[in-house]
């Protein structure tokens, strides 16, 4: 199994599907199923029922989950590839296109 190399708050950029070229900040990473929750990005609608949360129910717009090949990490507003290299003696992620660390 590879490392994943998206993280929470990362920014990227959605590079196949309906939303190609769109830019959005990761909401959340699922490892399991290999899925990102990217934040404006993959939109839904969805009905529900009133409840304690949401009194009112009604139709809500929500983000759905999105394939982790279908987006790259974003750099400066390009896409690029993410590599690890060690710094020191700590692991570090880093842009292939610039080489720039990235944390």
């Amino acid at each position: 199994m590879s490392t994943v190399k998206i993280k929470k708050g990362d920014t990227v950029k959605v590079i196949a599907g309906a939303d190609k070229d769109k830019e959005g900040k990761v909401i959340a990473v699922n490892h399991k199923n290999n899925t990102v929750i990217v934040e404006g990005v993959n939109m839904i609608t969805k009905h529900t029922k009133p409840s304690m949360a949401n009194q009112n129910g009604g139709i809500i717009h929500q983000e759905a989950p999105i394939d982790l090949s279908n987006v790259m990490y974003s750099l400066k507003g390009k896409a690029t590839r993410v590599g690890f290299k060690m710094d020191g003696d700590k692991k570090v992620r880093y842009a292939k296109a610039t080489g720039e660390v990235i944390d």
